[in-house]
């Protein structure tokens, strides 16, 4: 197989006609007629190839996973997952890389790891002291189903990850990426996997114009996906690919030149890398005006844990609520207080204003130093509650906005705010 190949997506492999040897044998008339053809085949290879024919021909996908494995044993990050076979590891690890960047994800698994070794350690622990190790990772419902998966695994009498897809499917938070991801990873299963990452190498690969956030995206990508996988190695081959998205490939400004798939790539044969991959424009997230105080008593701070089910559940945070048009932040403070503790508070002071953006949806927090003036707690809405010393507030899984908070929480202004005025 030679270095450089002459295949080119939505063409066969016999189109490599040269216009130079046509256009000297032939009349001007045949000239002008080829010349034409040339401009045609010239549009034409910016069209991809069709969805339903293999992309790219058996014999170039054979080049191309040999490249790919060669790149990356040559280019592979030392990541610390990456160091070890055992299957609760490269799960963990997988279900922490979900949505989240892997220089953020390194301290937040060895961290885990260090506390929860095996599944079975991870299975008795308490869910608090489980989302504590999560706290500030986010997406925290990947740590409720890590937990329960695990206690799930333990209850049946399994102290090891299955090595069957589809008894590994069955648990909680396992979908088709994850199962795919370990079993190939930990059990060299032939299963391709298909993320955010590889969805960007194949649609400039193969010109794939189905929008990567399209409903029906998924099973086009992934059938690509399984065509090219590299059946003998389908752990390192998968690893590579998203790699190669990772490092190379990047939403912006690819290095191409560095590429081991570049002679191959439609995007970039034809010049039009960033067209590729193409996204349905989303509406504009919305964003809620929210409100919190924190609430002094007796040298104590009032905080109150979120329901099990649902968003951020489990974590606590200092109370509050979503402010409607037309309130004042203060006031509303005030109201929501009031209705969610029970409790009778005087709002002191604004602290600081925090944004922060979750999937769907962005939120701006007024946080205030309130003090109770009468009443005892009565929850409507949150589960529970604690009443804390200042220092105590790190020994508790808080969501990232209010964790965000702490840094403007001095010592001396949580001492002058439990004072009566």
């Amino acid at each position: 197989m030679p270095d450089r190949w002459t295949w080119r997506p939505g063409q066969s492999d016999q189109c490599g006609l040269s216009g130079i040897g046509i256009a000297a044998r032939y009349s001007a008339n045949v000239g002008i007629v080829f010349a034409a053809r040339v401009r045609y085949e010239l549009r034409r290879m910016k069209t991809p190839p069709p969805h339903d024919s293999p992309c790219p021909p058996a014999k170039t996908a054979v080049a191309l996973r040999r490249r790919l494995l060669a790149w990356y044993a040559d280019r592979r990050r030392d990541l610390p997952w990456r160091r070890t076979s055992d299957p609760y590891r490269i799960w963990v690890s997988e279900v922490m890389l979900q949505q989240t960047q892997v220089a953020t994800v390194i301290p937040y698994y060895e961290r885990f790891i260090a506390s929860f070794p095996d599944l079975a350690t991870l299975a008795r622990a308490d869910r608090q002291t489980v989302l504590k190790h999560w706290e500030g990772l986010g997406y925290y419902r990947r740590a409720h189903h890590l937990h329960q998966a695990t206690r799930e695994l333990m209850a049946a009498g399994k102290e090891r990850v299955p090595d069957r897809r589809e008894v590994f499917r069955s648990l909680p938070g396992v979908g088709d990426y994850i199962a795919n991801a370990v079993m190939s990873i930990a059990y060299e299963a032939p299963l391709a996997v298909v993320d955010g990452n590889v969805k960007r190498v194949l649609a400039r690969l193969c010109g794939l114009t189905t929008a990567v956030n399209h409903p029906a995206a998924h099973r086009e990508y992934q059938a690509v996906a399984d065509t090219l996988l590299d059946r003998r190695h389908p752990g390192n081959y998968n690893q590579a690919l998203m790699e190669l998205g990772a490092l190379v490939c990047t939403p912006r400004h690819p290095e191409c030149g560095t590429c081991p798939w570049q002679t191959a790539c439609f995007a970039h044969r034809n010049g039009v890398v960033a067209d590729y991959p193409r996204r349905i424009r989303k509406a504009p997230i919305p964003e809620h005006a929210m409100v919190a105080g924190i609430v002094g008593h007796r040298n104590r701070l009032l905080i109150v844990q979120r329901p099990a089910e649902g968003l951020l559940a489990g974590l606590w945070e200092f109370p509050g609520g979503r402010r409607e048009g037309g309130q004042s932040a203060k006031a509303a403070c005030r109201a929501i207080l009031n209705q969610t503790t029970g409790l009778s508070v005087s709002v002191q002071r604004h602290i600081t204003r925090v944004n922060h953006a979750y999937t769907h949806f962005k939120i701006v927090v007024d946080l205030f130093l309130c003090r109770k003036d009468k009443g005892r707690v009565r929850l409507q809405g949150p589960t529970a509650f604690r009443w804390i010393r200042p220092d105590e507030l790190q020994d508790f899984p808080f969501t990232g906005v209010h964790k965000k908070t702490f840094a403007k929480l001095s010592p001396d202004m949580l001492r002058l705010r439990t004072r009566r005025t």
